[in-house]
């Protein structure tokens, strides 16, 4: 069984998902711009019989973005990590960003490319929507 690490950029959180890795899902909605003060937002889901805190619990911060959406992040250095839909309770989202070394990661699809930032193009082929997807466990 693979195993894969995560940590915030402080360090403080570190996470363990034991199984292998669904195709990274990309966002392009302004909430998830504005959440990670990027273009896009890369999420993973994740079950949570495969995920596990292993270090800074203590330090996760939520908010709720939106109703039954939950995003949470290091309350140290602000790091997104990941995020969680009261529809779906057991899936995580995790930010591939937050993942360390270079994991096997594949690309399914963007959504919100309707609301995706003008400045960003996108230069690949992957199916894209114009609206959000029903989220995937």
């Amino acid at each position: 069984m693979s195993v894969y690490t995560g940590s915030c950029l402080c360090g403080g959180i570190q996470y363990e998902i034991r199984g292998e890795l669904a195709p990274v899902q990309i966002c392009h909605c302004q909430q998830c711009r504005k959440a990670q003060g990027s273009a896009l937002v890369t999420n993973i889901p994740v079950s949570t019989e495969q995920f596990s805190m292993t270090k800074g619990e203590d330090l996760l911060t939520s908010y709720e973005s939106s109703p039954g959406k939950e995003r949470v992040f290091c309350g140290r250095c602000g790091s997104p990590v990941i995020s969680r839909l009261h529809s779906l309770p057991g899936v995580v989202r995790i930010r591939a960003g937050t993942l360390d070394g270079e994991p096997p990661l594949t690309l399914l699809d963007h959504a919100y490319v309707g609301s995706k930032a003008n400045w960003w193009p996108i230069n690949d082929d992957l199916p894209q929507m114009e609206a959000g997807r029903q989220p995937t466990k």
